[in-house]
């Protein structure tokens, strides 16, 4: 398969909302017993950022994901968080078309050091590169570096990218920088704006 246009510009792809599904607001309050809103106020105010930044490691963040040192069953959160990592509906089979073409990809994603069990469960790098995530970079989105970062390390200007994330502020952010974003809501819309951009057939 080749692609319908060949001045396609690298595709720079978040994971968490994006390409895979987001354990935190059901299945991380449900693993507590919690509401999402319960779990927001209890939770610590900074150690997953923490975590996703690579300044703490795994066995830091643990004990400090609750705001007052509780303790719960670390092992078990961890092993939940794993067992909920998958593609979200019609996701692999469309970055799989896209890869199949020959476009470049790489991942573009705020996530901690447990991005290697996503890979464990999605073998997600048989189509994309595991190239950017923040726990490695050491910056997140939407900071302006962690855009600027990608492009740099490709040796490719911001406007020959185009991001792909579910949050607004995520796509804003790359947009004031010149990297054109798509904003993801589901499979079939990302299809639909690939089709437009002529980076996919139809």
């Amino acid at each position: 398969m080749t692609r319908p246009d060949t001045s396609t510009p690298t595709l720079l792809l978040d994971v968490m909302g994006t390409m895979v599904f987001d354990p935190f607001q059901t299945c991380v309050p449900a693993f507590f017993g919690m509401t999402l809103e319960e779990l927001l106020r209890e939770k610590h105010p900074t150690a997953w950022v923490e975590f996703e930044l690579g300044a703490i490691d795994e066995a830091t963040f643990l004990p400090r994901f609750f705001r007052d040192g509780r303790s719960y069953d670390h092992e078990g959160f961890k092993q939940m968080m794993r067992s909920q990592y998958a593609w979200l509906p019609g996701m692999e089979p469309l970055v799989s078309e896209l890869h199949a073409s020959g476009l470049e990809m790489h991942t573009l994603s705020n996530y901690t050091s447990w991005y290697r069990m996503i890979e464990e469960r999605t073998r997600l790098s048989r189509f994309v590169r595991w190239t950017f995530v923040s726990c490695d970079m050491h910056v997140r989105k939407p900071d302006p570096n962690a855009y600027l970062h990608a492009s740099a390390a490709l040796g490719k200007p911001v406007e020959a990218c185009l991001f792909v994330d579910d949050r607004l502020r995520n796509c804003e952010a790359a947009r004031e920088l010149g990297m054109p974003a798509i904003v993801f809501r589901d499979a079939a819309q990302l299809r639909q704006d690939l089709v437009a951009r002529r980076l996919i057939g139809a």
